[in-house]
């Protein structure tokens, strides 16, 4: 069966993100690529970017993986407040929920509390600090 990894893109700050995104989840990154690691003739990288990620990787659970990238100023900046698609976690526990949940959404935005859901999960709903939105779910069934 296909796994699907999301990717997410940031403003310059994809190192700081993920560093927070290991904080919750644990583990190390799998791969950290920077621009200037591939600055040739035919990809110049200007010297304010070269230390900015190119791509980065972190394993959560069992085979999936997040990753994202810093956007080169060239290709203009990414709207960090658009309706971007949100990354789902599916926890093994309330208590994995509740963790996950209360780390992830520090210092962002809880657009759905976590809480038992009409339709019999335990469900929640944010946008973290560096407007990645999330949602957080457990299925006792």
């Amino acid at each position: 069966m296909p796994a699907i990894n999301p990717h997410v893109n940031f403003n310059g700050n994809a190192e700081e993100a993920f560093t927070f995104y290991k904080s919750v989840f644990g583990g190390e990154f799998a791969k950290v690529i920077r621009f200037k690691d591939l600055a040739n003739d035919e990809f110049p990288v200007a010297k304010h970017e070269e230390n900015k990620v190119m791509h980065i990787a972190l394993p959560i659970g069992n085979g999936s993986m997040l990753m994202a990238n810093d956007v080169p100023e060239a290709m203009g900046p990414t709207n960090e407040n658009e309706n971007r698609s949100k990354i789902v976690i599916s926890a093994d526990s309330k208590e994995e929920a509740n963790h996950l949940f209360n780390g992830l959404s520090a210092g962002g935005g809880v657009e759905f509390p976590i809480s038992d859901s009409p339709w019999g999960t335990y469900f929640g709903m944010f946008r973290d600090k560096y407007g990645i939105e999330w949602m957080v779910e457990f299925d006792p069934s």
